[in-house]
Formats: C-alpha cells, structure tokens, sequence
C-alpha cells in the first residue's frame, strides 16, 4: 500500500506538541534503513541535549531494583526452566 507524502504531512501536522520528537526520531530511524548503529558508531555520536522528563527521571530514581531472570519470568508466568 502506497501512502502518499501528502497523507504523511497530514498527519504531522496533527499531532500533538509533546508527540513531536519522538515521530521525528522514529522518522529519523527509518530513513536510515532500519539499521541499527554498533558500540563503535555509538561511542562516536554526539550526546543529545534533550533533558530527562519526569517520567523518565521518576524512573530513574525508583527503578533501583535488579530482578533476575527466573523472578521475571515468575512475574510473567512463564516457565523458570528455559533459558535466555
């Protein structure tokens, strides 16, 4: 299915103010051929200037807690005897 350029400014245009930046990282990402950059190309890139947002520090600060992965798989109900 073909989508026109026009359908996909429609939709920017509509979005919300605070949905902006992550269509436009998510475009960013697809222009790039989907492909992901290794640690090598990671540790080259410039740091983002984008602050942490409050739910993002919230999780921050109360996400302290290391879960193994046989309590994880617990909490999902999923059989404990496969292994990652």
């Amino acid at each position: 299915m073909a989508i026109s350029n026009d359908d996909l400014f429609k939709l920017v245009k509509i979005l919300p103010e605070e949905a902006k930046q992550s269509a436009y990282d998510f475009l960013k990402f697809l222009t790039n051929g989907h492909r992901r950059p290794d640690w090598d190309e990671i540790d080259q890139m410039e740091p983002d200037d984008i602050p942490l947002s409050e739910e993002e520090e919230r999780q921050m600060k109360n996400n302290t807690e290391f879960v193994s992965w046989e309590e994880a798989m617990h909490e999902l109900n999923l059989p404990t005897d496969i292994k990652p």
